[in-house]
């Protein structure tokens, strides 16, 4: 295989987009190594008293896949939850990246999360890797999180930031939350209903990833979207009739507000319509534009 002697290193591996690109990675011929957490042995490995991401020299990288992070979604926010999300990204990308930057033999590319909530919300327009950063929670986050990348793009290192938009896998995120109402026959909306989703499905967001790796052109922030936005209704309309449920009315906000605090506000009520104007650039064709089809193609695989 073309790729045998390449190494990558992931972080956060063992969550949804980590299991899926292990494997995605594993058939291209790459070898993956996970970055330990709490265990300060194995060839790569994350001090977080200390603060410093440990590497084997004589394991050289080709590239890195940064994807650590606490979940955005699975409590409901406060202060120290908050604070929380931030620096679990950004205190482990910062040591990464300074990790990097002092390697003699410095990996060809650093390839960091990040996410669409660096736009803000978009109710009335769309964004694009050009748009400006918003100013709340969600952005703050992706902020910070993009800055702690500066000491290895500072030192020559090619780096993208990848900012997703809703990854679309039955295996976790936003579509196994539906999975449990749709095992009672049911799905619907939240709120208005008309609120934007961009989404990709996780099929895609491998293969960018791989390009990503690979195309030396590529740097710096990256969308991870469909490009085809959906309204948060036409959005439970295709997954009722990919799944064959029925369709609920819409979850009233006031509902949503009582069961997910201000997060609510921020990742389920607000709009978010973003595209990205380096598909075109890259060449990179969707494999599932559609968001029908894709749903269909992931419920049918399970994956």
């Amino acid at each position: 295989m073309p790729n045998q002697q390449k190494n990558i290193l992931i972080t956060g591996s063992s969550g949804m987009i980590g299991r899926a690109l292990g494997k995605s990675l594993s058939k291209s011929g790459y070898k993956t190594y996970p970055l330990l957490r709490g265990k300060l042995d194995g060839p790569f490995y994350y001090d977080e008293q200390a603060g410093v991401v440990h590497q084997d020299p004589d394991i050289p990288l080709y590239g890195v896949i940064n994807l650590a992070g606490a979940n955005i979604s699975d409590k409901r926010w406060n202060d120290a939850r908050k604070q929380e999300i931030i620096l679990s990204r950004e205190l482990l990308t910062k040591a990464l990246s300074e990790s990097l930057a002092k390697q003699i033999k410095k990996p060809a590319v650093y390839m960091s999360g990040s996410a669409i909530g660096y736009y803000g919300p978009t109710p009335s327009s769309y964004a694009t890797e050009a748009s400006p950063a918003g100013s709340d929670f969600l952005a703050e986050v992706a902020i910070r999180w993009e800055n702690a990348t500066a000491a290895a793009s500072n030192a020559g290192i090619r780096t993208i930031n990848m900012r997703f938009g809703i990854v679309l896998s039955v295996t976790g995120g936003v579509l196994k939350n539906f999975l449990l109402p749709m095992r009672l026959a049911v799905v619907g909306a939240i709120g208005s209903g008309q609120q934007k989703i961009s989404w990709m499905s996780i099929h895609d967001v491998m293969r960018l990833i791989e390009l990503g790796l690979t195309d030396e052109k590529l740097k710096g922030p990256i969308n991870f979207v469909s490009n085809s936005a959906v309204t948060s209704n036409n959005f439970a309309i295709a997954l009722s009739s990919a799944s064959k449920r029925f369709r609920l009315p819409t979850v009233p906000a006031p509902v949503a507000r009582l069961m997910f605090g201000e997060m609510a506000d921020a990742a389920l009520l607000a709009s978010s319509d973003v595209r990205s104007t380096k598909h075109d650039e890259m060449v990179f064709e969707l494999q599932h534009p559609e968001l029908e089809a894709a749903l269909k193609h992931l419920l049918d695989t399970n994956t």
